[in-house]
């Protein structure tokens, strides 16, 4: 998927990782994130080499769309 589009995944931004959810959970405005401005990763067709890759993080408008941000489904299995 890296290369493709940025992934726009459930947390609100964050400045570090400091107080993240250990459990693999969303993270929130709790610990003061913000929701208005949402975590993007993974980097996109128009970037640089180095910015591909899935530690890549940025972030982005709640209501912002282009053509090089997606999103991808999942759903737990029992």
């Amino acid at each position: 998927m890296s290369g493709n589009v940025w992934e726009w995944i459930e947390d609100c931004w964050h400045e570090n990782y400091t107080g993240a959810p250990t459990d693999g959970a969303a993270w929130l405005e709790a610990g003061g994130g913000n929701c208005g401005q949402r975590m993007v990763r993974g980097g996109s067709w128009p970037d640089a080499p180095e910015i591909v890759r899935a530690s890549s993080r940025s972030w982005i408008y709640a209501g912002y769309r282009y053509d090089y941000i997606g999103f991808r489904l999942a759903q737990d299995l029992p």
